[in-house]
């Protein structure tokens, strides 16, 4: 079957988003309440958050997780946002509260971090309807554990070892949803993809990285304008 020609709207102020490499739509992608999910942004930048093309944001952070921070972003979101909730440095009734929290604040899913213990994801499994995501770092962490006590989607994170766990995990668990790194360029994105990653997380430039870039283009610009 030939393929369909796709309108496109653009205009002049948005033609500058952030946009996913557009390998990631050949992932199968993943659907949480019919939602269907390629392409994850990781990023807690609500300016990049507002101007993406990404079909979700992960929003997790080197800090503590906090109540203000959840619900800025997912006010400001225009897509479905995963938010973390800790599990490492934050567990037990902590960690169910923020749970509690994000699906409150119209969360898709909750993201636990590699060292949450399965106890913690237990309880939170108790008090949210909302899918838990757990952060998978190593090959041989165990993933029926996980499974068992309530997580629904895994994220492998595994910087160059990424698409051999995401591998290994998928030649055991071939139904288990699968979020991965995908990597600095199409041909890693793509191999993350074919190891068995159904959607693929992208870090974008920074926004101090992308305000120089459009600097850059209005210097040029105003230089041009002075010489004519």
């Amino acid at each position: 079957m030939p393929q369909q020609y796709v309108p496109e709207i653009m205009t002049e102020l948005r033609e500058g988003i952030v946009k996913m490499p557009t390998v990631i739509k050949r992932a199968s992608g993943i659907k949480i309440f019919e939602k269907e999910i390629h392409s994850v942004i990781f990023t807690t930048d609500i300016a990049i958050i507002k101007n993406t093309n990404a079909d979700a944001v992960i929003a997790v952070y080197p800090f503590t997780p906090h109540p203000t921070i959840m619900q800025a972003i997912t006010m400001a979101a225009d897509i479905p946002v995963l938010s973390g909730i800790g599990g490492g440095t934050t567990q037990g009734s902590r960690a169910e509260m923020m749970a509690m929290f994000a699906e409150a604040q119209g969360s898709l899913g909750v993201v636990v971090n590699a060292p949450t213990p399965i106890a913690t994801i237990r309880a939170i499994d108790e008090v949210v309807d909302i899918p838990i995501i757990a952060t998978v770092v190593h090959e041989d962490t165990n993933i029926q554990a996980l499974i068992d006590a309530g997580v629904s989607i895994l994220n492998v994170s595994g910087a160059k070892k990424t698409a051999a766990i995401v591998a290994k995990i998928r030649k055991k668990f071939q139904k288990i949803p699968i979020i991965a790194t995908g990597g600095k360029d199409d041909n890693q994105i793509l191999e993350t993809i074919e190891s068995g990653a159904n959607a693929i997380t992208y870090t974008p430039p920074t926004n101090g990285t992308l305000f120089a870039e459009k600097m850059a283009k209005y210097r040029d610009a105003e230089q041009k304008k002075h010489e004519g």
